[in-house]
């Protein structure tokens, strides 16, 4: 679904991302990790349309994606979350989820003045998309609970869920564990394996903790020095010598990892 082709970003002298090269197959779960520094997040914001590639290409689907803005990318697709959840702090967890579909009839003033019944009907539709969004997460108690009053998981979840308000092909994840409890993460990938097998949802993350990623992710991508140093399972992974160099000897060795 998605391939990177001797991807380069350079911000003056610092090659972030020096000449990376990976594929995603769809349908799959893949997992991205490295040392800090490794060019993670770079190769994402690159991906996602914030970064365009001093050299490289991004296909999705066999399309040519190099350079494309986020919200065009959002019209073909492709979606990402961050490490620090971007939720409107003063919306309901509902109205949230509501914001998300683009080009609504309410949108404009003459809809909102002259066809207010068919701007009514949209909202309606799109109402009871989130509340399917919902009950899919199983945060229902906070439904009408103000965004920014949630806990660090549960607005990871609402990210989670924003992606659910469109037709997405595939979601980049940026840590999306990274101060959530376990008991919360564990939701977490309950819901991201159940978008994968239930609607065919295709995932690439980032995230730190390997037992998160061998839970859910394969193929694992290990990346260093902004290149692509190896893939293969998670067990093969982390028992490859140039990772575990890659980590300093400890890295993969522990239950968490830098990655």
């Amino acid at each position: 679904m998605i391939r990177v082709d001797n991807l380069h970003m350079h911000f003056g002298g610092i090659r972030a991302v020096d000449g990376a090269s990976l594929e995603i197959a769809k349908g799959s779960i893949t997992g991205l990790i490295g040392p800090n520094g490794a060019g993670k997040t770079t190769l994402f914001n690159v991906v996602a349309g914030h970064y365009k590639p001093t050299s490289g290409h991004v296909y999705l689907d066999g399309e040519d994606i190099t350079g494309l803005t986020p919200h065009e990318l959002f019209g073909k697709g492709l979606l990402r979350t961050f490490q620090i959840a971007h939720e409107f702090s003063s919306l309901t967890v509902r109205e949230n989820l509501m914001m998300v579909p683009g080009a609504q009839s309410g949108e404009t003033l003459w809809n909102a003045w002259f066809k207010g019944s068919e701007v009514r009907a949209q909202e309606e539709n799109i109402r009871a998309k989130a509340d399917e969004v919902i009950e899919f997460l199983e945060i229902p108690h906070v439904a009408d609970e103000l965004a920014g009053n949630l806990s660090g998981g549960q607005k990871k979840l609402l990210e989670l869920g924003r992606t659910m308000m469109v037709d997405a092909k595939i979601v980049f994840l940026d840590e999306v564990g990274a101060g959530v409890n376990r008991t919360l993460l564990n939701t977490i990938g309950d819901a991201i394996l159940r978008l994968n097998t239930e609607r065919g949802y295709t995932f690439c993350m980032i995230e730190h903790d390997m037992d998160f990623i061998s839970r859910l992710c394969d193929p694992v991508i290990v990346m260093a020095e902004g290149k692509v140093l190896a893939e293969g399972s998670a067990e093969d992974v982390k028992s490859n010598e140039q990772v575990i160099e890659a980590y300093l000897g400890t890295g993969l060795k522990n239950k968490e990892v830098s990655a």
